[in-house]
């Protein structure tokens, strides 16, 4: 990924290499063989703070697929510094109250190395300041600004996926020209709908546009026709950003008002997470736009790393189960959990990580990290690590829905998303 980390896999090759005799030696798992020498250690163990039940399940779900793909796959070449990964999964409800216990318990009752795993934004601003107090690095998998505007600490880190700042200014260009100028706004009542609010207003500003009307909805929300008659005629495009498990209520009662007369559609894929794309009633959607962190449909350029990665996650070229084509992913999203493990697989090597007293040198390896390749641990695309800000930047993708297939027709240079630093997290003490 950088030096340090090409560094630290030389050396973790010369420990693979010393474990090949036993694993010749005996009929164990190759894997289990590689770690036999660093049992005496006990392993290193990863809090997952997952989101199992409340508004976030759908992701949760497809987040703890993935995080247990991307586990079985360090292990199975040997772990970290040659110790088995052990990862310890805990319902946080979506809620931030219950998402601060969880870091509690993570901390008291299972003594975890390191916590990764939140998506939803008003749940890691409310628990991050309890990370910083337990001092444990906290990685989250979330798209807010707010790990990068500077109001959490140190101990919070977002190294696997962009943030909406980044997300909305590079996609801001495309939309005047090709879509429209005069934008109404549909999107959640908290942190991460706020941030699409006040970015892109800035951003499609900057490009001659304007957000003519903003519409907020209470992430509680199961019926939207209400709120429909509040978009201004003269309104050329329709953003929409909705989360949660009435996501398919939203797009299918937005049709039925429009009846396919409405203004031009440009939506952020959050909407349609989890949702069959050709469901009925939808129909209405063929020829919008979409924001996708990683195309939910295989790309007729799909690299081998995207090829290995939706192997191993179990997810078919649309974006489905390969055991169930109606069980949906959240694939455009859930890509950040395989990517942050490896970025702290590759931290923890890095720093030569053996146990807690370690804590403070892993968060300041992955400081230093900037260039992440395009590899498997990184097949959403080549990023650059940002360590004052502890944000990652990366290419952002617009697909259009054309007969049922989300076709990419545009990608962002990382260039593109980038902005001025908000914070020095490095400035910080621990």
């Amino acid at each position: 990924m950088d030096r340090d980390t090409k560094i630290s896999r030389r050396t973790m090759l010369g420990t693979l290499g010393a474990a090949a005799g036993l694993a010749g030696s005996t009929s164990v798992l190759p894997g289990v063989a590689r770690m036999a020498h660093a049992q005496g250690s006990g392993p290193i163990k990863l809090g997952f703070q997952v989101h199992r039940t409340g508004i976030g399940s759908a992701y949760g779900r497809w987040y703890e697929r993935v995080a247990t793909a991307a586990v079985d796959r360090i292990n199975a070449s040997g772990g970290i510094n040659g110790r088995e990964v052990e990862m310890i999964a805990e319902d946080d409800g979506t809620d931030p109250r219950r998402g601060a216990e969880v870091l509690e318990r993570f901390s008291s009752l299972h003594n975890t190395d390191a916590v990764f795993g939140p998506l939803f934004s008003h749940v890691v601003i409310g628990s991050a300041p309890r990370a910083g107090e337990l001092k444990m690095p906290y990685f989250v998998v979330s798209e807010g600004h707010h790990v990068a505007s500077g109001i959490l600490n140190r101990y919070t880190l977002q190294p696997g996926i962009t943030d909406v700042k980044s997300q909305v200014i590079s996609m801001a260009p495309f939309i005047a020209d090709n879509v429209g100028k005069k934008v109404t706004m549909i999107y959640p009542d908290f942190a991460f709908g706020h941030d699409h609010r006040d970015f892109f207003s800035e951003a499609i500003a900057a490009q001659g546009g304007e957000v003519i009307q903003k519409i907020a909805i209470p992430p509680t929300e199961t019926s939207f026709t209400k709120y429909f008659p509040s978009i201004p005629r003269e309104t050329e495009v329709v953003y929409h950003v909705m989360v949660g498990p009435a996501v398919l209520t939203f797009v299918r009662e937005m049709g039925e008002f429009f009846g396919g007369r409405g203004p031009a559609l440009f939506g952020f894929i959050d909407s349609l997470e989890a949702v069959d794309i050709t469901s009925p009633g939808l129909e209405f959607l063929d020829g919008s736009y979409f924001w996708e962190g990683m195309a939910r449909h295989a790309q007729p350029d799909q690299t081998p790393h995207e090829d290995a990665y939706r192997a191993a996650v179990g997810v078919d070229a649309k974006g489905a189960s390969v055991d169930d084509p109606r069980d949906v992913s959240t694939y455009a999203h859930m890509f950040g959990v395989w990517e942050t493990l490896a970025v702290m697989k590759a931290g923890m090597e890095a720093s030569g990580y053996q146990g807690p007293d370690d804590r403070t040198a892993l968060i300041e390896a992955v400081e230093g990290m900037t260039d992440m390749p395009l590899s498997d641990d990184h097949p959403q695309g080549d990023k650059v690590f940002n360590g004052k800000t502890h944000q990652v930047f990366g290419h952002q993708n617009i697909t259009q829905l054309k007969n049922g297939t989300l076709e990419r027709v545009h990608r962002t240079s990382i260039e593109d998303t980038f902005y001025e630093d908000e914070v020095d997290y490095t400035s910080q003490s621990f």
